[in-house]
């Protein structure tokens, strides 16, 4: 695999993992919209269903990491090296930057029709149901270490019960992480998801917005970052403890 394919993979792959994600939160929170309300359950299938679609897509080409995390708990476990590591990083923020940005043209008019400004912020970024510091940096690190863990354990070499349907192992995996954990700071687990939409937020002209509240942004950054590097080291010791 070459750093180009990498880069070109995880710009397109993480582009279409955040227009359908970040899209299924614009479809279902902002006014006008005919799936306004349909709540928490629609969200979730739609993030799931997302990453589904983006690692179908561009698995082939990068292995569609699609997440910083991701490519940090895989370099802990020895299948990337530190090269390829600003191939991925780059890739994934740049396209995580323009899939946000396809979700403020494709649903501007709708932007526009909407009052609240919280809204249209969580259609970009993360935040806590209730803010604290330590419990938000836990939720996040937890949900991401967990996210790793799966993954790892999905494509790992001796599962023979995978095969062809990893990405929708994948997709299911995020969509029990959101029913079961995604309640308290809407799990991020993502950097690249939080902070490059955040900057779209804060950069484009995004209809009578707020503040994109950076103050809590360092969380889904920092957090997912260490919670996908702990995961994969507690999923390698204990790999290593039953062979």
């Amino acid at each position: 695999m070459t750093n180009e394919a990498i880069l070109i993979g995880e710009i397109f792959g993480t582009a279409i993992l955040i227009l359908l994600g970040n899209g299924v939160v614009a479809n279902v929170v902002l006014n006008k919209s005919k799936a306004q309300d349909s709540g928490w359950i629609v969200i979730t299938t739609g993030w799931a269903l997302a990453v589904s679609m983006a690692v179908f897509i561009t698995g082939w080409i990068s292995g569609a990491h699609l997440n910083p995390a991701v490519t940090v708990a895989l370099y802990v476990s020895g299948a990337v090296s530190a090269a390829q590591i600003p191939y991925y990083f780059a890739g994934e923020f740049i396209g995580a930057f323009i899939g946000a940005a396809l979700v403020l043209l494709y649903f501007y008019p709708h932007f526009l029709e909407t009052e609240d400004k919280d809204l249209k912020l969580a259609c970009f970024s993360t935040g806590p149901a209730i803010p604290n510091i330590v419990f938000n940096f836990i939720s996040e690190f937890i949900g991401t270490a967990m996210l790793c863990i799966g993954v790892l354990g999905i494509f790992h070499a001796n599962n023979g019960l995978v095969g062809g349907v990893g990405p929708i192992a994948v997709g299911l995996l995020v969509f029990s992480i959101g029913l079961s954990l995604g309640g308290t700071t809407g799990y991020a687990i993502n950097p690249a998801r939080d902070l490059s939409p955040r900057l779209v937020h804060f950069l484009l002209p995004v209809p009578n917005k707020r503040d994109s509240d950076w103050s809590y942004a360092w969380i889904p950054v920092v957090a997912p970052l260490l919670g996908g590097a702990f995961g994969a080291w507690l999923f390698n010791v204990l790999m290593s403890s039953i062979k």
